[in-house]
């Protein structure tokens, strides 16, 4: 359940209302509105009777949340959260784009594609340097060297880096240099990982599971919100199909707006693993900008046939120019727009009602 603050609610009546919550073993999660402050109570609260709450000064209402996913939920934060990092801001009006190799593969060619996606438009440097691969014999990346090359390259472009950790010996070593975490799909449900990566300051993509419903991802972001964390990014990224021969996933643009009825947290979408063909992301990248998503996360190489992961799908650089012209088109219609930020350059969550 959650409790509802009156506006003018005043401190000690706040501390009282979470004093009252924990004596009862249960634990308060405050969440501070451009209206009101909502407290959101965590564990089992059949065992705290709403009579005691209701009692209590300043309280407007109590409220049950009828979804499994508590901190996630409309309920619990009307207001959709926005995430600063460097001079970007995930969530709010601007679309975030973020574009790069599917593999660090070496820095020169890291640095020619970060140059092409930033002079495009591309306010996120993608890289990965762990690579979770279906088979042990493919290329599984380069690691903590391919981490120095993405953290160097995105500093001298002034773009901040995403990319993905895969168990949660790795968590310090990626947080240390990267901008954002990346939790892949086949991590959706590696639970140890998503309460690592919620014990960091850095916000988390979550993308979506191969196979998973929207109740189980927005669950496991559950799991990174419990533990602190409140910076979580959704990625769609498509579900596994039964027909493989056209595309690799099959992606669900519907899940674009029914998220954003249940969540708070921004969604982004990643057409390059969703169809897996250079050929179709930019229509995908459309529907998806169409749908409401907040950005999105595309692969792209300069010389994508010799590329060592995923280059059947990664846009060329004039490819991804092409892409961002017409992302621009869509997010005009949609009252929307893409680039940065400029003014602001605090790279943590910043909660609603501070934001200019």
């Amino acid at each position: 359940m959650i409790v509802i603050m009156s506006p003018a609610a005043p401190q000690s009546s706040l501390d009282r209302v979470i004093a009252t919550i924990e004596q009862n073993q249960l634990q308060p999660h405050v969440s501070r509105g451009t209206q009101r402050t909502i407290i959101g109570i965590m564990g089992d609260d059949r065992h705290i009777h709403t009579q005691t709450l209701e009692c209590l000064p300043d309280v407007e209402a109590i409220v049950p949340v009828l979804t499994p996913f508590k901190l996630a939920s409309r309920e619990f934060r009307p207001e959709p959260t926005l995430i600063r990092v460097g001079n970007i801001l995930i969530g709010g009006e601007q679309l975030t784009i973020m574009a790069g190799p599917c593999a660090v593969e070496s820095h020169e060619l890291l640095e020619s594609t970060a140059r092409a996606v930033h002079q495009a438009g591309a306010a996120v440097l993608r890289g990965g340097v762990f690579k979770p691969r279906t088979s042990p014999y493919s290329f599984k990346g380069l690691g903590e060297q391919a981490l120095d090359w993405l953290h160097a390259v995105g500093k001298s472009h002034q773009m901040p880096i995403i990319t993905e950790v895969m168990a949660p010996e790795q968590v310090n070593i990626v947080a240390d240099k990267a901008d954002i975490l990346q939790i892949g799909a086949r991590n959706m449900q590696n639970f140890n990982l998503l309460e690592a990566v919620g014990d960091t300051s850095r916000p988390i993509l979550l993308k979506r599971g191969p196979a998973a419903t929207l109740d189980e991802w927005l669950l496991a972001a559950e799991y990174i919100l419990a533990q602190g964390n409140e910076q979580v990014i959704l990625c769609e990224r498509g579900l596994r199909s039964f027909d493989r021969k056209y595309t690799r996933n099959i992606l669900d643009v519907s899940a674009v707006p029914v998220l954003k009825s249940l969540t708070h947290l921004p969604v982004i979408v990643d057409p390059s693993h969703a169809v897996g063909k250079w050929e179709w992301i930019t229509a995908v990248s459309r529907a998806a900008i169409a749908a409401g998503a907040d950005g999105l996360l595309v692969e792209v190489h300069p010389q994508p046939e010799i590329a060592l992961s995923d280059g059947r799908q990664s846009l060329l650089p004039k490819r991804f120019k092409s892409l961002m012209t017409d992302v621009r088109h869509i997010a005009g219609v949609m009252g929307r727009s893409v680039g940065v930020v400029e003014s602001q350059t605090i790279s943590e969550f910043v909660p609603p009602e501070v934001l200019p």
